[in-house]
């Protein structure tokens, strides 16, 4: 369907067409006038120091200036404009203009306008965000001391993040799945946020005296900043052993058995009885500990100790047998003549080897003696004559023939 061509469509087309073209030119402009301010966005947490800077490629002597959110001028050049103490000239050339804001709040966080009064204006836009600190986390729901196989719910909070925190759990370096992470506003700082976790445990012994770690997880913060820590009291029955003073009870010595019930809290009740029969005439019982004054073969038997700390009963059991003294002193006996058995032979194989070892040179030096006086008449020394005694005669004679 064609439309009839009106003076006022075709303006309109134009008008359009001319603006287009506008912002073509504009933007290929923008990328290539050495003239038009560039500037970069930054991100800041609260109470910390961003530096906004503007420059541009080159100069035709214009002023730079910035602006704030509200669109108040900051800084033209090197002049100060708004009295904030805050802001502070970093540095001022001919093609830069950096200035620099402390101790940032959240109301500081909007787009920043920097300007180059050039025929046309220029301007350049710079988006500074600020992160909220979130504070310290708090755990709560954990007061007192809970029974093993009880179920304790603890709940993380912590408060003022922008963007809202993440609050991770941990039991030593063991990182646990608490609930996924509520967040709400808080009514003095809408800007901010309350960030809350729970984390549910069904506790046991080996949690007693553990410590339950809640962290805060925010790009303001260094990994584990921020974390408390909450530690465990767990109250479980005890376990029983049975000590003796000694691995060898001998019977006539005074002796004692001791009974640790290692339990939360500490047992306080303890219950001493021998199997098939009464405690002997001298066995005491002394809380954890059953002492025999005189040991006995009688007392020979297994004894039970019975532990109660209020939350739970355990028993323990040892067998007693009383050695026999003398029996003791005869294996002792025994095994000090087997010794002197062995040092015996030992010495006995010595002497012999001794023996043997001089009747061996008392032999070879009579021999040698014998020798020497066969050959001596013959012979000016005692070597010769030992030579002439084993057949040495005709060499000696031969020699002497030599000399003739």
């Amino acid at each position: 369907m064609a439309f009839p061509s009106t003076p006022c469509s075709l303006w309109s087309v134009s008008l359009l067409a001319a603006l287009l073209a506008s912002v073509v030119h504009s933007n290929a402009g923008y990328e290539e006038d050495p003239l038009q301010p560039m500037t970069s966005d930054e991100t800041v947490s609260v109470g910390g120091t961003v530096t906004l800077t503007c420059w541009v490629t080159e100069t035709d002597n214009s002023s730079l200036q910035w602006s704030n959110t509200a669109q108040q001028t900051l800084y033209f050049g090197e002049k100060r404009a708004l009295r904030d103490n805050r802001i502070q000239l970093h540095r001022s050339t001919p093609t830069e203009l950096s200035i620099t804001i402390s101790n940032v709040e959240l109301s500081d966080e909007g787009e920043y306008t920097c300007s180059i009064f050039t025929m046309p204006v220029r301007t350049a836009r710079a988006t500074v965000t600020v992160l909220g600190v979130p504070g310290k986390p708090q755990i709560s729901g954990f007061e007192d001391a809970v029974p093993e196989g009880d179920k304790v719910t603890l709940t993380c909070t912590s408060t003022g993040s922008k963007p809202p925190a993440k609050l991770r759990w941990y039991r030593g370096d063991q990182e646990l799945e608490g609930s996924s992470n509520v967040v709400e506003a808080v009514p003095n700082m809408p800007s901010t946020s309350m960030v809350r976790s729970e984390l549910t445990l069904e506790v046991s012994r080996s949690d007693d005296d553990a410590y339950i770690t809640c962290v805060v997880d925010h790009a303001s913060l260094a990994p584990g900043d921020k974390r408390t820590e909450q530690a465990l009291r767990v109250l479980y029955s005890p376990n029983v052993q049975i000590s003796p003073e000694s691995d060898l009870p001998r019977e006539g010595e005074k002796f004692h058995l001791q009974c640790e019930g290692n339990g939360n809290p500490e047992p306080t009740i303890y219950n001493w009885r021998k199997k098939d029969g009464e405690l002997p005439p001298l066995a005491k019982v002394d809380g954890a500990y059953l002492r025999f004054e005189m040991l006995n073969k009688s007392d020979n038997g297994v004894y039970f100790c019975q532990v109660d700390n209020g939350i739970g009963q355990s028993e323990g059991e040892y067998k007693l047998l009383v050695q026999d003294p003398t029996a003791m002193t005869t294996t002792s006996g025994m095994d000090h003549a087997v010794i002197g058995g062995v040092v015996a032979v030992i010495v006995f194989i010595l002497l012999c080897l001794l023996i043997v070892l001089g009747r061996y040179l008392i032999r070879h030096k009579g021999t040698y003696l014998t020798h020497e006086a066969k050959g001596s008449d013959d012979a000016p020394d005692a070597d010769t004559a030992i030579i002439n005694a084993e057949g040495g005669h005709s060499g000696a004679e031969d020699k002497k023939e030599y000399f003739i």
